[in-house]
């Protein structure tokens, strides 16, 4: 997928590949659940088609097709591993959540939002920034005016969101570049080498497998209308209104604010043990 024309195939040969019905789709979760490797590949490569589709949704954000697919792949294979069928989910809703999340993070990490938090946080900030300031530039032409305004919407100062608007807006350079205009040494062979000792970096990386793992065995003490409000109110980087929430599920705002907190309440038990120490 490194050129535009093999890209193209790639497209192509992917939206060639058949849909799978609902009963195909569920029969090949079991087995794929069960270890069978072919119903696994057989199960990805139903659903390219969606990683294409939400990869296009973020090509605008500087990140190539190309990329963006390959993450989006990703977290394609990572909801196989981890989906359900016996939840009476649809696989793709449930994918769509990995996929996008793959996606997001990949479209963040060439940003040059760096330092502005990190997981959901940053990824809410970075998107959330860019579609406020296009907003307001329509109708704000002052530029101090204009920061002024998303400090107070972001309830920050204005000193900190120009930092923030600097770090959007400054290009990234490659480490490949050299270091100097008259020398064969590039920039990447300039940085510090890593000195956090391996045996901490496998201890933070198994114990953050470990904390995913708990949140998804979490998630299935809730019922249906809890996992949907977690998922697209707490989950999302683009939460969700208790208004609309509660338009989908039926039920009034007042409701919607109700299954939420229970749902709150019954992943803070779940998850009890994980919290620190006061």
């Amino acid at each position: 997928m490194q050129s535009s024309a093999s890209l193209d195939r790639y497209i192509q040969q992917v939206r060639a590949i058949p849909r799978l019905s609902r009963e195909d789709e569920h029969e090949l979760a079991l087995r794929a659940r069960e270890g069978d490797q072919d119903a696994t590949d057989r199960l990805v490569e139903a659903n390219l088609r969606y990683v294409i589709a939400i990869g296009l949704q973020y090509r605008r954000y500087g990140v190539t097709l190309g990329d963006l697919i390959a993450e989006g792949s990703v977290g394609l294979v990572t909801a196989v591993r981890k989906f359900d069928p016996h939840r009476g989910t649809r696989f793709v809703t449930y994918a769509g959540y990995w996929i996008r999340a793959f996606v997001l993070e990949a479209v963040v990490r060439s940003s040059t939002m760096v330092g502005a938090g990190s997981g959901p946080f940053r990824s809410k900030l970075f998107f959330r920034l860019r579609r406020e300031r296009a907003r307001l530039s329509n109708v704000i032409a002052d530029p101090e005016e204009l920061i002024a305004k998303l400090a107070a919407d972001f309830d920050t100062t204005s000193e900190k969101m120009t930092e923030l608007l600097r770090r959007l807006d400054q290009r990234e350079i490659s480490l490949d570049a050299p270091a100097y205009h008259d020398s064969d040494a590039t920039l990447v062979e300039m940085l510090p080498g890593a000195t956090e000792p391996q045996d901490l970096v496998v201890a933070r990386q198994r114990r953050q497998s470990g904390i995913e793992l708990r949140l998804e065995g979490a998630l299935s003490v809730l019922d249906d209308r809890e996992r949907l409000i977690v998922e697209k109110r707490i989950l999302s980087d683009d939460a969700a209104s208790l208004a609309s929430l509660g338009r989908e599920l039926g039920v009034s705002r007042e409701r919607a604010r109700q299954l939420e907190a229970r749902a709150k309440k019954k992943l803070a038990e779940e998850l009890k043990d994980l919290a620190p120490a006061a």
